[in-house]
């Protein structure tokens, strides 16, 4: 089964996730998509890994979704992946999308669009148990910079699109989870 689990910033949703992976009873990778690229991130990152329980896999994967989950996808093991919304971001900066967006060019760019392709392709594909996190961007201010802009059109997309490919859809506000979609 695949379950998407959505919210705002500190809603509740990783811990969610997290119960979720642990309650399941497989064994669990968790695939962290964040990169320790200052104090704070890196910070945010050692709150998460405390959290986890010592039996956990852990890979790293800021970029190339895809293949990653297509390598440690297995029958009877659970994939944990925290969180699409940093490795959208990654994808973004990694490739000439943010560049043409801030530049105000239209965003053509075959890297950041295809990872993004290449995710949702593989997801249907998948066995065993994965669960993703993801923010949900779209509720606040209409940001003023293009780039910005982009990015929340995108998250909003690519959310979206891992809903449809997903059994279980679940929003958490306030820590509290609200199912949108169940198998």
């Amino acid at each position: 089964m695949k379950e998407l689990i959505i919210g705002g910033a500190r809603s509740g949703k990783s811990r969610l996730a997290e119960r979720r992976a642990l309650e399941c009873g497989l064994p669990v990778t968790y695939i962290a998509t964040a990169r320790a690229s200052d104090d704070e991130m890196a910070r945010r990152i050692a709150i998460h890994q405390e959290r986890r329980p010592a039996g956990w896999g852990l890979v790293e994967a800021p970029l190339d979704l895809a293949t990653t989950l297509r390598r440690h996808a297995a029958p009877e093991t659970c994939l944990l992946v925290d969180c699409l919304t940093l490795w959208l971001a990654n994808e973004l900066f990694a490739s000439d999308a943010a560049a043409q967006a801030d530049a105000g060019e239209p965003v053509v760019c075959p890297r950041f669009f295809g990872a993004i392709d290449a995710l949702i392709e593989v997801l249907p594909t998948l066995p065993g148990r994965i669960v993703i996190v993801s923010n949900e961007v779209g509720w606040g201010i209409v940001p003023m910079a293009a780039v910005s802009r982009v990015f929340a059109d995108e998250q909003g997309r690519l959310n979206q699109r891992v809903a449809t490919a997903c059994e279980r859809v679940t929003l958490v506000a306030a820590g509290l989870p609200l199912s949108l979609k169940e198998p």
